[in-house]
């Protein structure tokens, strides 16, 4: 399924496939790449978490080419929009897509098979529990090197107060469908599940449109 990205911003709507989530990467990858050719080393290997249709790592991929790009989700009928992703941009250096439930222990990767130098997932937690940070904690305890990083990116409270009242009205739009869990989380939440797996956060980076990368590493 190919979806045309919209200039206008869409109606939320978090599936992997829709306008919206294809809109907001177009609107945010520029911005995270920057910071990624930062802190991203020249070789090794770099696991993406809740990678939905493949935009980000397809988009990210080329300019990594000393790198080999894991993606991951826990729906496998968004596998095949990844591989078509990498097929137009001919991306040699991203591997198949591997199912990873942040839920479900079983479908973990373990260090036997892979050790990575970097996670990362993107706009994952207005629209998911806090609790999906424990999963990522362990799977980052599991499977990260002794410096390796995870990058997590998306709009956050801190302290328990909005950052601009933007976020706030966001946070707003999201929770109107009162869906369970969705809605804008705390960082400090987040550093909680993270610590109680011996991930630590180590810098909070500002982003534009009041959004931020939570850097963590091991404790």
């Amino acid at each position: 399924m190919t979806v045309n990205v919209p200039t206008d911003r869409p109606p939320i709507d978090p599936h992997p496939l829709s306008p919206y989530v294809a809109w907001a990467g177009n609107r945010n990858r520029d911005p995270i790449l920057t910071v990624f050719k930062d802190i991203f080393p020249k070789s090794g290997n770099v696991l993406e978490l809740a990678s939905g249709a493949g935009n980000h790592v397809n988009y990210f991929a080329p300019h990594f080419p000393g790198l080999t790009f894991q993606p991951s989700d826990y729906d496998v009928e968004v596998f095949d929009a990844i591989k078509k992703k990498r097929a137009e941009h001919s991306n040699g250096n991203i591997a198949d897509p591997i199912k990873i439930d942040l839920t479900a222990p079983d479908t973990w990767p373990s260090a036997d098979e892979r050790l990575y130098d970097a996670i990362f997932v993107v706009n994952l937690f207005q629209v998911a529990p806090v609790s999906i940070c424990d999963g990522i904690a362990q799977v980052a305890e599991r499977v990260l090197t002794k410096d390796g990083f995870v990058a997590i990116y998306g709009p956050f409270k801190v302290g328990g107060q909005y950052t601009t009242e933007s976020n706030a009205a966001f946070d707003q739009e999201i929770l109107a469908p009162k869906v369970a869990e969705w809605g804008l989380k705390d960082v400090k939440d987040l550093e909680k599940a993270a610590n109680a797996h011996n991930i630590a956060l180590k810098r909070i980076v500002d982003m534009p449109a009041n959004n931020f990368i939570l850097l963590f590493g091991r404790a």
